[in-house]
Order: C-alpha cells, then sequence, then structure tokens
C-alpha cells in the first residue's frame, strides 16, 4: 500500500508553511491540488518538481476510485487545498474516508488553518468552541440559526465578504445584536485585521467599510 498525507498550505504569508510540509511535497509520488493554477505558485516558490492534478469539490466523486488504485499500487501522494488544511471547508474528507475503508495509510501534517488563529485572537472563550464553517446558503439556513441561537459554545463561521453584512445581520435577528463578535480577515497577510465588538457595532462598522478579502466570524455563545 501507498500513503495519503494530508498537507497543510500558507492561508497567505508563505512563511507559514513547515519544512516537513516541504520535503512531503518534494517526495511524494503526486500532489492532488485543489487549483493548480493557484497551487502552482506555491510549488514554483519552494522549488518543487513533484507532477500535480487537479482535485476540487467538483470532481472528487469521480477522482477517488482512480486515486485509490494509485496508492493500492504503492504510490505516495500528497493532498493539498488553495489555503490551509485539506477537508477544512475544503476537498479532503472523501478522499481521506475511501483510504481508512480500503485500509490506506493517511497522516495530516500540523499546520496553516485560518480559523484556529482567529478564534485565538478574539478575546472570546476557546476552551470550548463549535466550528460552524459555512452556513447553508438557502436550504437549512434559517433552521441552523434557529438551532445555534441556543448554543452556549463560542461559535466559528466562515464567509466571503459580500456576504458579510447579510449574515451578521441575521446574527443580529436569531442571537440578538448585543452578542460580542470578532472578525478577523486577511489572516497573516498584509491588510490583515481583526475588528471586536458586539453584532451591532460591528455591523456598523462594515456598513461604512466594505470588507474585501477571506473572513473568519467568531460569536460568543448564549449567555
Amino acid at each position: 500500500m501507498g500513503k495519503l498525507y494530508l498537507v497543510p498550505t500558507p492561508i497567505g504569508n508563505l512563511e507559514d508553511i513547515t519544512l516537513r510540509a516541504i520535503t512531503v511535497l518534494k517526495e511524494v509520488d503526486l500532489i492532488l491540488a485543489e487549483d493548480t493554477r493557484t497551487s502552482g505558485k506555491l510549488i514554483q516558490h519552494f522549488e518543487i518538481k513533484t507532477p500535480m492534478h487537479s482535485h476540487h469539490m467538483h470532481n472528487e466523486h469521480k477522482t477517488v476510485d482512480s486515486i485509490i488504485k494509485r496508492l493500492q499500487n504503492k504510490e505516495t501522494i500528497a493532498l493539498i487545498s488553495d489555503a490551509g488544511t485539506p477537508a477544512i471547508s475544503d476537498p479532503g474528507f472523501l478522499l481521506t474516508r475511501a483510504c481508512v475503508e480500503n485500509n490506506i495509510e493517511v497522516e495530516c501534517l500540523p499546520g496553516a488553518t485560518a480559523f484556529v488563529p482567529a478564534l485565538v485572537n478574539s478575546g472570546l472563550p476557546n476552551d470550548r468552541f463549535v466550528f460552524e464553517g459555512f452556513l447553508p446558503v438557502k436550504k437549512g439556513r434559517q433552521t441552523r440559526l434557529e438551532f445555534l441561537a441556543e448554543e452556549t459554545r463560542t461559535m466559528v463561521f466562515y464567509e466571503s465578504p459580500h456576504k458579510l453584512l447579510k449574515t451578521l445581520g441575521q446574527f443580529g435577528e436569531y442571537f440578538g445584536l448585543d452578542r460580542p463578535v470578532s472578525i478577523s480577515r486577511e489572516l497573516t497577510k498584509l491588510y490583515e485585521e481583526t475588528i471586536r465588538g458586539t453584532i451591532s457595532e460591528v455591523l456598523e462598522h462594515y456598513t461604512q467599510k466594505p470588507p474585501k478579502g477571506e473572513i473568519v466570524i467568531i460569536v460568543s455563545g448564549k449567555k
């Protein structure tokens, strides 16, 4: 049997990649990338010569079987996403599950992921938290928000900049406008910032200053 490596990649600052991750990417037989154009910049920067194939949410159901066959033929394969740790709101779960079902070894390297620094620097309780990632766009969204309105642990969400105001407005509706929240965007990048306050205060801030970049929302649980 071969082996699947799940390799985290930087979420912005290229210096956040680990030495071990570079070594693995150089030594495996194949790299599976969410977007080969995006990952190509990282691969080129670190002078990695390993062949790279596309593996993303639109083709992963079709490619899993062929990848499993390669692993069964003793190839070593690394899976990376555009940024952060694979399978955290990115492709990776289906392939990992298939490897487990076929007794193929899987190893996940430690490394970058956006929600950990956002949670830690939020100033909100982080001894216990729940990771929600992206909320459903339409179907099931209201039901999920109604359920989370009773959540007592700190909650972690991902959101795109053009949907942030709408999402914060819904948080205000379901959680209350006085609920503490922390918004981190562009983590590890040049214009990284974290805005903290109540949902009402943060809504006002981003109404006046429309957000840009990748966003992590940390919401205090119900008291």
